[in-house]
């Protein structure tokens, strides 16, 4: 098996998807938003540090559409992909997935951003397998602002991709060549992890890595 892992945000998008559907919430009146966007400043500022508090996060984020209506959710998360995710899409990074899944590699989109967000952003890359925050979820199927499971951030991303593998009989260290594409420090434990490690429209601390280990630095976005 030849496989590729992609990170998401700040990787195949310039923009943060989870900050920026904050920022869709907030003009769609769904949060409050000087109070909305000062909490959820402050949480991206901590995500580029390396120190979220992720379960803290999770139950921030969540709660301006978790009491939503099913139809009320599909609309807003449509609107967000039509007027937001889509134009952001750079021709380039469809082109870097699309020559993987071309190739026959087995392709993961692997994002600390929650499922709810980015499940269709990885539809639209035509990647089935999306390795993403899971959400908790009541008898009736709503969110409830907790994790389900082991979310894919900093190290939990080298285990749930194990886990995936081995749900397929395999693992990292049986793949023929694995690849990790990702702008951030935060996704240094799954970059080390693989065969081939990119540093992707990289950050200044992680292009220093980068340059000091002699790993690949692609930059997609210029």
């Amino acid at each position: 098996m030849r496989l590729a892992l992609f990170d998401l945000d700040g990787t195949l998008i310039e923009k943060d998807s989870d900050h920026a559907f904050g920022e869709y919430m907030v003009a769609r009146g769904w949060a409050d938003a000087q109070a909305f966007r000062d909490a959820n400043d402050r949480f991206y500022q901590q995500y580029q540090a390396g120190a979220l508090d992720i379960d803290a996060y999770i139950d921030f984020a969540t709660a301006p559409w978790r009491a939503r209506s099913a139809a009320e959710q599909r609309a807003v998360i449509e609107g967000f992909m039509q007027e937001v995710m889509r134009p952001e899409i750079r021709n380039t990074a469809r082109a870097l997935v699309h020559r993987h899944l071309d190739a026959g590699d087995r392709v993961a989109i692997v994002t600390a951003t929650n499922e709810f967000i980015t499940r269709p952003i990885a539809d639209e890359f035509g990647v089935s397998t999306l390795i993403a925050t899971e959400l908790a979820r009541d008898g009736d199927g709503r969110a409830d602002g907790r994790i389900r499971g082991v979310p894919s951030f900093r190290e939990g991303k080298v285990a749930r991709v194990q886990h995936w593998l081995a749900t397929q009989g395999s693992s990292l260290a049986a793949c023929a060549h694995s690849v990790f594409y990702s702008d951030s420090t935060n996704d240094l434990a799954l970059l080390h992890a693989v065969s081939e490690p990119v540093a992707t429209n990289p950050s200044p601390a992680l292009e220093a890595i980068a340059r000091e280990r002699g790993w690949r630095i692609l930059r997609l976005f210029e």
